[in-house]
C-alpha cells in the first residue's frame, strides 16, 4: 500500500466529529474497514494518516476499530483514539447500548410496513457468504433486526427501509432481506437487481455513550441523493 494511495483519501475524508478519545467519520464505499488480504487501502490506515498529519504525531498513531461495515457499504463509523475508549465502546457493543441504523433500497413491496425479522445465520468461510439456516445447525447464530418502510415506489417496484440492528452478524441485513425475496438493490452477492450498480445499503445513524464524558451521542449521515439514492429526495429523515 503506497502512501500516495492513502493520501488521496485523507484529503477527501469527511470527519463528522472528533475529540481526544473518538473520531466519527463517513466510511468510503468499496473501502474495507481495516486491512485485509487484498492489501487495498482501508479506513484504519486513512484515519491514522489523517491524525498523524493533523496533529504532527511522531511514530505510530493508535486507532481502535470498534465495529465494521461491509466493504461495499458506506456511512457512519466511530473509531477509538485511546485504548480506554476502545475498551468502553467495545463493551457497549457487547451490551447492545451501541445503536446502529441503516437505510436501504430493496426489491419489491414489503408485506408489512413495520416488522422484526428473526433468523439463524450460518457463515460459509469458503465462500464468505452467510445463509439462513435451522437454529440447530452447528455454528448458527441468531440474527435480529427491525425494519420500517419509509417509501414504496410502484413504478420502480423498490422500497426504502430504515433498519435497526439488534445483532451484528456477517452480511446480516443483506441475507435476511434476500431470504425473503427483498434483496438489496445493487447487491451482486445476494441476488439484488441493479447489476453493476453500487449496493444501496448505508449506515446513516449511530448512537452511543461517550467513553469518558458519559453523554449520549447521536450522529446522522445521509448518502448523497444521486444515482439510485435519488429515490430518497422527498423523504424527511
Amino acid at each position: 500500500m503506497e502512501i500516495q494511495d492513502i493520501k488521496q483519501y485523507v484529503d477527501r475524508l469527511k470527519v463528522i466529529y472528533e475529540d481526544n478519545h473518538i473520531i466519527v467519520v463517513e466510511k468510503f464505499v468499496n473501502i474495507p474497514s481495516q486491512g485485509d488480504n487484498t492489501g487495498d487501502v482501508d479506513m484504519l490506515s486513512i484515519i491514522k494518516m489523517y491524525l498523524k498529519e493533523k496533529y504532527n504525531k511522531p511514530g505510530e498513531v493508535y486507532l481502535g476499530l470498534v465495529h465494521r461495515l461491509d466493504r461495499p457499504v458506506g456511512g457512519i463509523m466511530v473509531f477509538a483514539r485511546t485504548s480506554k475508549a476502545a475498551g468502553r465502546l467495545s463493551e457497549e457493543v457487547r451490551n447492545k447500548t451501541f445503536e446502529k441504523s441503516y437505510l436501504t433500497i430493496v426489491n419489491g413491496k414489503m408485506e408489512e410496513n413495520n416488522a422484526q425479522l428473526v433468523d439463524y445465520l450460518w457463515k460459509n468461510p469458503k465462500t464468505n457468504m452467510s445463509y439462513v439456516v435451522d437454529k440447530n445447525k452447528k455454528m448458527a447464530k441468531e440474527a435480529i433486526l427491525d425494519y420500517e418502510v419509509l417509501k414504496y415506489d410502484p413504478e420502480l417496484n423498490l422500497s426504502v427501509l430504515k433498519i435497526n440492528l439488534h445483532t451484528g452478524r456477517h452480511h446480516q441485513i443483506r441475507v435476511q432481506l434476500s431470504s425473503r425475496n427483498h434483496s438489496i438493490y445493487g447487491d451482486q452477492k445476494y441476488g439484488g437487481r441493479g447489476h453493476g450498480k453500487q449496493i444501496c445499503l448505508w449506515a446513516y445513524e449511530l448512537s452511543f455513550i461517550h467513553p469518558t464524558k458519559k453523554e449520549k451521542l447521536r450522529f446522522m449521515d445521509l448518502p448523497e441523493k444521486i444515482g439510485s439514492w435519488k429515490i430518497i429526495e422527498d423523504l424527511k429523515i
